[in-house]
């Protein structure tokens, strides 16, 4: 949606969450939904939101952080964050391929598959993410919307390997920040790994967050997941039986469980 103009992003969004729902209802016990979310129009994204969550039951939204080249901690999208706090559900950040620049400049001439790689997702997708992450942080974003909840991807897109570091400078500099790096992604935000089977992220993803801001996540058909590899690497996670749980699918329930009452009622009415 992200990529659209404003008339489009909205027509095909309403599309593409009526047709989710359609496929959810057929396996309700086995599926879920995120929402479309048509940013280019910052009048109908809320709206979007909200008549995806309130009248088709899904769990949140999806968008790309950035729309078009504007990022994600713009103004015009203070109502979409707003709505999703009020009710009560996450955003999640999915990365794409940075501006034409910045391919430009970084992840061009060393051949046409390696620039693909190192722009999207080699490294170049992440931190885009990452980066449209902290500009919401550095932007007071969390700080207008302090109850807004945020899904990351890839162990939290690069960027929060470098919190202490940003932070020591931010210090530095007299940044003024309502709360700490470390705070607002105790707060504000969630990691899944996306299939990236790797106990050192793992490790160090708990340390930085806390095992109840992490969640399973394959990326199938994109990274293998024969034989329930995803389901092995909790499994052997050197972590308590608790907290496996709490990865494998609490934490996603404790989250999924913050809707609102008002968004709850208006999708029993709807079924």
């Amino acid at each position: 949606m992200q990529s659209l103009d404003a008339a489009d992003s909205v027509a095909v969004a309403r599309d593409a969450n009526d047709a989710l729902a359609e496929a959810i209802a057929k396996y309700p016990d086995r599926f879920q939904g995120f929402a479309s979310v048509p940013t280019p129009d910052p009048e109908a994204a809320p709206a979007e939101l909200e008549r995806a969550v309130t009248q088709l039951g899904f769990a949140g939204g999806l968008i790309n952080g950035r729309t078009g080249t504007t990022n994600a901690d713009a103004r015009e999208f203070d109502d979409l964050y707003a709505t999703a706090a009020r009710l009560g559900v996450p955003l999640y950040f999915h990365p794409q391929t940075p501006v034409a620049g910045v391919r430009e400049a970084y992840y061009s001439g060393l051949g046409d598959n390696v620039d693909y790689l190192l722009a999207n997702a080699g490294i170049g997708w992440h931190y885009e993410t990452g980066m449209q992450i902290l500009r919401m942080i550095f932007g007071g974003v969390f700080d207008r919307n302090p109850d807004l909840q945020v899904v990351t991807g890839h162990w939290g897109e690069v960027v929060l390997f470098f919190l202490e570091r940003t932070q020591q400078l931010a210090t530095g500099l007299g940044v003024k920040l309502d709360r700490t790096l470390e705070e607002y992604a105790r707060q504000n935000l969630w990691v899944t790994g996306s299939g990236l089977l790797s106990q050192r992220y793992l490790r160090w993803s708990t340390e930085v967050l806390g095992v109840d801001r992490i969640m399973s996540a394959v990326d199938y058909p994109y990274v293998d997941n024969s034989g329930g590899a995803a389901r092995r690497f909790i499994e052997d996670a050197p972590l308590s039986l608790d907290d496996k749980e709490a990865i494998g699918s609490g934490n996603w329930q404790r989250l999924l469980a913050r809707r609102t009452s008002a968004a709850q009622s208006a999708e029993s009415r709807a079924q």
